[in-house]
């Protein structure tokens, strides 16, 4: 069975929420280009500035970290980036990363929101505690941003309001729950490797990191044939306003 295109034509605002700096850009940022190219306004909300990520002091590595993922998010067109503070590698899912998810989804008011996965083991092994953690909250800041009563100063103090986004979409795999793709070939696919090869400080800290473009036209690829395309990015996608399936 071919998987079917994501409803794009549909998307007006995607906003992505990620743990750290250079998450989005292990394939995912090809299907930002090729949405920022058709007009669709795509938003980064990163809850860490990835200071933990390099043998350098953290307050220098969080400069680094956050410059190289500004010059990334202007590789595929990305006008909105915010990060936040939480602490590297110790994210704990609660109250505060609800909050800070549910703030940003009702000031950009997104009709797609884009989360990490949850789960602890994964195709590629055990997944690392701050992406369970963010993929977690984001699901309940879903709900969080559409309830007035839930975290009520942003409505009354801050100026918000309740935003509902449509659809929920995560990264997956052909063979692992995926229901739908993006096409990225040609363009987008040189865009979103060029968008990881700007984290060029982070990848150097790496031992043996192999090069953005040995390894991302390889993946993308493998995930082409479910589209029956050449290149795509792979998402699971949830419709959060249609009907119950009876």
């Amino acid at each position: 069975m071919t998987l079917p295109a994501l409803p794009e034509e549909t998307f007006h605002r995607v906003l992505c929420v990620v743990a750290h700096p250079d998450d989005m850009e292990y394939g995912t940022s090809a299907a930002v280009a090729r949405w920022t190219e058709r007009g669709i306004e795509v938003g980064y909300l990163l809850l860490t500035r990835g200071e933990a990520g390099m043998p350098n002091h953290p307050e220098e590595t969080a400069r680094l970290r956050v410059a190289e993922q500004q010059a990334a998010c202007a590789v595929v067109g990305v006008g909105h980036l915010t990060v936040l503070e939480h602490p590297d590698g110790v994210l704990v899912y609660g109250l505060d990363l609800r909050r800070d998810i549910c703030r940003e989804i009702r000031r950009f008011k997104p009709d797609v929101v884009f989360g990490c996965g949850f789960e602890v083991e994964t195709p590629y092994g055990f997944d690392q505690a701050d992406h369970r953690a963010t993929g977690l909250a984001t699901l309940d800041a879903l709900r969080d941003a559409g309830n007035r009563w839930v975290f009520p100063e942003q409505i009354d103090d801050e100026g918000l309001e309740p935003h509902s986004p449509r659809w929920y979409i995560t990264p997956a795999l052909a063979d692992s729950g995926a229901t739908h793709g993006v096409d990225v070939t040609g363009d987008p696919l040189r865009r979103g490797v060029a968008s990881l090869e700007a984290h060029a400080a982070y990848l150097a800290a790496l031992p043996d990191h192999p090069a953005p473009a040995d390894f991302i036209p390889q993946f993308l690829a493998m995930s082409g044939k479910a589209m029956g395309v050449e290149h795509a990015v792979l998402f699971r996608a949830h419709d959060l306003q249609a009907p119950p399936e009876l």
